[in-house]
């Protein structure tokens, strides 16, 4: 194969069950996942769950306003504790099988006739022993990270690492002041598509002239088929009739408070392994996060955030929004359009990735050592 194609996985990587259960086990379990924005669960009680793996974990606030995660499991017969996606309880979880009831930080404090339930040496209960399983959490960038391994990995070198090798500098983030914005908009995408093929969209601008136009026409440069993300610390540029990150190019709102000249007038854009895209542009953030469901269905949420006086002055959002609502429509058009080919065998041995793709051989070689030959 000439030097400047290089090989892509094989169509099993994107369709098989056991390549899936092993990423199930070796990449969603084991490393940091974004599972919600903390200010969704911003009251005492309020609770949200969910799937990260194989694993339905419950995400809630307790009554010392700490975020904390546990497995969605009663200790007592191991039925659902919390059935519903979300919700808000006064004090406690009760689970509804057979009245096992749990506070908000996990511990045991009710159960039928608890007062006479011993352990084997006729010792009573152990109220934080047969508690909840609770699951390492971490907050950053205004959302909650959770981890299922028994030792999690280092969050300063994986997550954190993961956005400072992509923008070269570890402070640049933090010129957007990210966990102090709210949601202004969020749309949930339902996509028939293999997460991976996703990731390999969102890192490639080698399509951006064919399906992007509204894009292109903000960002010229991305016509050319290079991706910012193909640059340590590059961005974008507008160009030099743009006025702002909108769909028609005109100006959206005031530059965030933190961000530099170096920052201003570009858009930048992160993957965090395995799931997150950040896309930081000068008024707003737009943040992704992917559910993998199966091997060909991928559940995206994606939130526009925005300074809290936008949010709570009800400012118009929708030129801003409708920008990359479009984009990320037509992405997933477009995996969509992929994922029914991951089978046929002319895939079978995978396809090739030419010069301004090249980035995204990185990303395989890491998934196959998460993995292995899984197929």
């Amino acid at each position: 194969m000439p030097p400047t194609l290089l090989a892509t996985l094989g169509g099993a990587y994107y369709t098989s069950d056991a390549v899936f259960t092993a990423e199930q086990s070796n990449i969603f379990e084991s490393m940091w996942f974004c599972a919600v924005r903390s200010g969704d669960l911003a009251n005492p009680g309020q609770f949200k769950k969910v799937l990260i793996g194989r694993e339905s974990v419950l995400i809630v606030r307790g009554r010392d306003d700490v975020l904390r995660a546990f497995l969605n499991v009663c200790r007592h017969r191991g039925a659902t504790l919390c059935t519903e996606p979300e919700g808000q309880v006064r004090r406690n979880l009760r689970c509804p099988y057979h009245a096992w009831t749990y506070a908000l930080d996990g511990k045991l404090v009710a159960a039928p006739n608890i007062a006479s339930l011993t352990n084997s040496a006729g010792e009573g209960i152990d109220r934080y022993r047969y508690g909840l399983i609770p699951v390492a959490l971490t907050e950053w960038l205004g959302y909650a990270w959770v981890c299922l391994a028994d030792d999690p990995p280092s969050f300063t070198d994986t997550v954190v690492g993961e956005v400072t090798r992509r923008l070269g500098d570890p402070a640049a983030i933090d010129h957007y002041g990210i966990d102090e914005l709210r949601v202004g908009h969020r749309v949930v995408y339902d996509v028939a598509a293999n997460w991976k093929l996703i990731v390999e969209n969102f890192m490639e601008c080698y399509h951006c002239a064919t399906i992007h136009p509204e894009l292109t026409g903000v960002l010229p440069e991305f016509g050319r088929g290079y991706a910012a993300q193909y640059f340590v610390g590059h961005g974008a540029e507008f160009g030099s009739e743009i006025a702002g990150f909108t769909i028609d190019g005109t100006a959206g709102f005031d530059t965030l408070p933190g961000v530099t000249p170096a920052q201003d007038r570009r858009y930048f854009a992160i993957t965090v392994r395995p799931t997150v895209f950040i896309n930081l542009v000068p008024d707003h953030i737009i943040f992704h996060r992917m559910y993998p469901m199966a091997p060909d269905r991928t559940v995206v949420e994606c939130d526009w955030l925005y300074t809290p006086d936008v949010v709570s002055e009800g400012r118009d959002v929708s030129r801003s929004v409708e920008l990359f609502d479009r984009v990320n429509q037509q992405d997933f058009d477009a995996c969509e359009r992929t994922q029914p080919a991951m089978s046929s065998r002319a895939y079978r041995n995978g396809g090739v990735l030419v010069p301004a793709e090249h980035h995204i051989a990185e990303f395989h070689q890491w998934v196959v050592s998460r993995v292995g030959d899984a197929r």
